[in-house]
């Protein structure tokens, strides 16, 4: 069975482990975890970047930062995982969800204007497959109304709107390294604060609400409680491994340029007649290649082509259950009508990418998806 994802070492994980347990520091904040601080601020060129323990946290430290509060709105896409919404609903506020553009599954711009009300505080675009979202008119409408923006890059890292990074073009940015994304530490993730009016309190939230950071780089000769906060530091274990991912970054993001390259050029007859659609990159967008997916005619046959391919030994997935069609958003709000976002999310398998997939796995995904349609 070709498996969707799978997990690989370029050679310095396990070697940085153990450099961290001979420094006797495998609790946050050592030498491992400050690389990849510095890496990504270097890199993604954020003002201040900031490992945590995944990107999950880093979606609530950033309602944190922003003070969201009980009543508060937040506008987003439902096509998106439930982390998202979670960082709203943990702080009392309502999540608004509006459409999704049918040739990128993002968050319709186009709708989110008339979502604001003098209630909301931010809005939160999600850049799904590592396709940003329309930054200059998100920018644009945030601006008016005097809005956060909030990126959810999970799946962005590396990819770009226009020449900046995602995760670098709203107030704060949120990254995941989770073992499914192209760079991982296991779990893990970073926020990024690009409003300079956020940085030191980022430090202090995620210091479990301590000034301890300061007192570690002698700014003051104590550290005390001086804000909330938790615990969001992952242990350097992760950030050593996440290190040897980041000094294989062009490595690992041109193979799967061209994993998705093939898989491209290989199913682009079935789109050329009307069998399927591809994902879309808009010119003023630089994919990461994070994920490749097949949009199918319906739920019925998405269905038969996931048990199909299952047959032929790969293993694909479907995606996310839009989170207004959901048990928990049903006994707690108010029945939304979405029909991009039902439609697509039913339709829609994602196939096997990962940087040791072998080009031989990838022709026969190819073939195997072709070989259903033409037997169909």
């Amino acid at each position: 069975m070709i498996p969707f994802n799978k997990q690989n070492l370029f050679g310095n994980e396990l070697e940085y482990i153990k450099e961290a347990y001979a420094a006797n520091k495998v609790s946050g904040d050592g030498k491992f975890t400050k690389w990849c601080n510095d890496f990504i601020e270097s890199k993604f060129e954020t003002k201040k970047a900031l490992l945590t323990t995944s990107g999950t946290h880093a979606l609530e430290m950033a309602m944190l930062l922003i003070d969201l509060k009980e009543g508060d709105e937040v506008i987003l896409p439902s096509y998106t995982f439930v982390s998202t919404a979670n960082a709203i609903i943990l702080r009392g506020a309502v999540p608004v969800f509006v459409d999704i553009r049918k040739d990128t599954l993002n968050i319709d711009e186009s709708l989110i204007e008339a979502a604001v009300t003098d209630r909301t505080k931010a809005i939160f675009p999600v850049h799904y497959a590592g396709v940003s979202c329309e930054m200059d008119e998100i920018s644009r409408i945030a601006k008016k109304h005097d809005l956060f923006v909030i990126e959810d890059a999970a799946q962005g890292v590396n990819a770009k709107y226009r020449n900046s990074y995602l995760g670098t073009l709203g107030d704060i940015g949120c990254y995941s390294f989770h073992e499914t994304k192209n760079y991982s530490m296991g779990e893990g993730g970073a926020i990024l604060i690009n409003n300079e009016r956020f940085i030191d309190r980022a430090e202090i939230i995620r210091e479990k609400g301590t000034n301890r950071s300061k007192f570690f780089r002698g700014e003051i000769d104590k550290y005390t409680w001086v804000d909330v906060g938790s615990s969001f530091l992952p242990s350097e274990i992760n950030a050593a491994v996440l290190k040897a991912q980041f000094e294989n970054l062009d490595v690992i993001q041109n193979r799967r340029n061209e994993i998705y390259r093939r898989y491209n050029e290989g199913l682009k007859d079935l789109e050329r007649s009307g069998s399927i659609a591809l994902p879309n990159v808009p010119e003023n967008c630089t994919s990461n290649a994070h994920m490749f997916y097949v949009i199918t005619k319906d739920l019925e046959e998405r269905t038969s082509l996931i048990k199909y391919l299952r047959n032929t030994g790969v293993y694909s997935v479907f995606h996310y259950v839009p989170l207004h069609m959901s048990e928990y958003y049903h006994k707690n709000f108010v029945k939304l009508n979405l029909p991009l976002t039902e439609t697509l999310s039913s339709q829609l398998i994602r196939l096997p990418m990962f940087y040791s997939l072998e080009n031989e796995a990838v022709d026969h995904i190819i073939e195997s998806v072709i070989n259903f349609y033409t037997n169909n």
